[in-house]
């Protein structure tokens, strides 16, 4: 990924439009619950991104927030329903969802809240029980 690179992407309707800039913190997959029922899959694929590298370049107004508890702010279109992103103002990062920036050229680093997993998933990439030490979680790792 090139450092000054910019993807661009939208909503399953067009209405809201986003771009991301640079490189993201980290690259991966999501195994918990809430992000499997979120996102209607069996992981979720996420990118984080520092908040100032996230724009809305169009349809602001379209944003619409759902926020179960206090660590994650839902984004989503309210034309089309679309998923945008999530902010997690506690870990400072965005979570672009990779389906959202099409030509982001996604490889997962990593594997979070393995232990939940409903799609165990081998391709050598770490997989934490829960979250990093550093996020908050007890940093275990899991085996494939």
């Amino acid at each position: 990924m090139e450092a000054d690179k910019t993807y661009e992407g939208s909503c399953f309707c067009g209405a809201v439009q986003i771009a991301v800039s640079g490189a993201p913190e980290v690259v991966g997959y999501c195994h918990c619950d809430s992000c499997r029922s979120w996102s209607a899959a069996p992981v979720n694929a996420f990118t984080l991104w520092k908040p100032e590298l996230v724009r809305v370049t169009r349809g602001a107004e379209n944003v619409g927030t759902y926020n179960k508890t206090p660590k994650s702010y839902r984004k989503y279109c309210t034309t089309c329903g679309g998923h945008l992103f999530t902010e997690h103002p506690g870990w400072g990062v965005v979570d672009v969802y990779a389906a959202v920036i099409r030509q982001f050229p996604f490889k997962a680093a990593v594997h979070v809240n393995y232990q939940e997993t409903a799609l165990p998933i081998k391709d050598g990439a770490p997989k934490f029980k829960d979250m990093p030490k550093e996020m908050g979680g007890s940093g275990v790792m899991l085996p494939e």
